[in-house]
């Protein structure tokens, strides 16, 4: 699953019937238990990095004071997370589907030949909406994390398949219903 910030990724991954793996809920997870993590992140950022669990306050205090300081977290967060979604694709390894639910997935190169990568696509109003929605909202934020994204267009140009998230609950689900029907026809075919 593919798509720019506040597109609505995790909603559409979620109307999927098939195991996702979500990669911001598990740096949240990462945030909220990992100890090691936490002594890595002190080590590196101990201006910022104060308490355990890890504050999303903290991390935001450190990237707005250097934009640098974004990849010190992401190469600590990272390969953890990485583990994380290899065990889960072991785990799921059976399933007709996995989605993954990854805002990073080309720029980490974590998807594979053969995978099937959806966009999703939001009107701008819609995205802002969403992401005004967000606990930890932070514009300053918003714009270094879009800058960590390839540029939307390359990612569109490398999607099997764009969806307008744009509409109603009832009427994403009856998409992504023949999306599912389309992946297991095309995959029938080949």
């Amino acid at each position: 699953m593919m798509g720019g910030i506040g597109s609505g990724k995790s909603f559409i991954s979620k109307l999927f019937n098939y195991p996702v793996f979500n990669a911001d809920q598990e740096v949240n997870n990462v945030y909220r238990k990992n100890k090691k993590c936490y002594n890595q992140l002190k080590k590196r950022l101990p201006k910022f990095i104060k308490s355990f669990p890890i504050k999303k306050s903290e991390l935001i205090e450190a990237i707005s004071s250097n934009r640098k300081n974004i990849k010190i977290i992401s190469s600590i967060v990272h390969p953890i997370v990485r583990k994380r979604m290899d065990k889960f694709l072991s785990q799921n390894r059976n399933s007709q589907i996995v989605v993954l639910d990854i805002p990073l997935l080309i720029e980490n190169k974590l998807n594979k030949k053969g995978d099937i990568l959806v966009f999703v696509r939001s009107k701008k109003s819609k995205i802002l909406k969403r992401l005004k929605k967000r606990k930890n909202y932070n514009l300053k934020i918003i714009e270094v994390l879009k800058q960590n994204q390839s540029k939307l267009l390359k990612k569109r140009k490398l999607a099997k398949y764009i969806i307008d998230n744009n509409y109603s609950a009832n009427i994403m689900r009856k998409k992504i219903k023949i999306l599912e029907e389309n992946i297991f026809y095309e995959r029938s075919n080949s």
